[in-house]
């Protein structure tokens, strides 16, 4: 039998928790375990109930979500997020995905479409709401140049190419550390060199630049083989 996803909800607007929580609960095959206006009882409910995903509000009426995640993150737990908003703003997404979420949604999207990211961000996937996309990519173009990001990736091990490989495809450290028969620990300890060498913030960043330096996860492997020749 599947397994049904876990979701914490966190939006001080109560008719949006009561909402969303009907849709995920009774037309996406998803568990709502807890849901919370309140930012001082995230990081307890965390811990009290480790959802599989947490759906993130970045405005809240006491603090703003950003900085909740970063005082999660702070505290340890490791749940990822998704980003639901009426903020359609670049400058909101940009620092959402510096920040390392997993998504950013936005509330006016389709029902279906919004609990449609949600279950594939709950699977392990990023999902940004098609609004945005072309906002993304004006992000992306402010990144590093090819020969630039050429290099970066030529400083990476080439287990940290692997791990990056897999980051790219929007596999967790959990299943990462199964697919390559190391421990848990070492995939995160890997993850943060990646960060380090790309001088980049998030698994999403990082998730990001795989595909903008080469069109599939694949290349990145390809292009480290490639460097180790030209140096061998």
């Amino acid at each position: 039998m599947t397994v049904k996803p876990r979701v914490m909800l966190v939006d001080d607007h109560a008719l949006c928790r009561s909402g969303l929580t009907e849709l995920l609960e009774h037309r996406g095959n998803m568990t709502v375990v807890v849901a919370t206006g309140d930012p001082m009882q995230v990081v307890p409910l965390l811990r009290q109930h480790e959802p599989d995903l947490m759906v993130l509000d970045l405005r809240l009426a006491k603090t703003d979500g950003l900085s909740v995640l970063r005082q999660i993150r702070n505290e340890g737990c490791e749940t990822p997020v998704v980003i639901l908003t009426m903020s359609d703003s670049e400058d909101d997404m940009a620092a959402a995905l510096r920040a390392g979420v997993r998504g950013y949604l936005l509330k006016d999207m389709e029902p279906e479409e919004v609990i449609d990211a949600i279950g594939r961000a709950a699977r392990g996937e990023m999902v940004v709401a098609s609004a945005m996309t072309l906002k993304l990519a004006m992000i992306l173009q402010s990144g590093p140049k090819v020969s630039v990001m050429g290099d970066l990736v030529a400083s990476l091990t080439e287990r940290e190419r692997e791990v990056l490989n897999h980051v790219a495809r929007g596999r967790s450290n959990k299943v990462i550390a199964k697919e390559l028969d190391i421990s848990h620990n070492t995939v995160k300890l890997h993850v943060r060199h990646i960060m380090d060498k790309l001088n980049l913030h998030s698994r999403v960043e990082a998730a990001v630049f795989a595909f903008e330096y080469s069109a599939s996860p694949e290349g990145i492997k390809a292009a480290g083989e490639t460097s180790h020749r030209i140096k061998d």
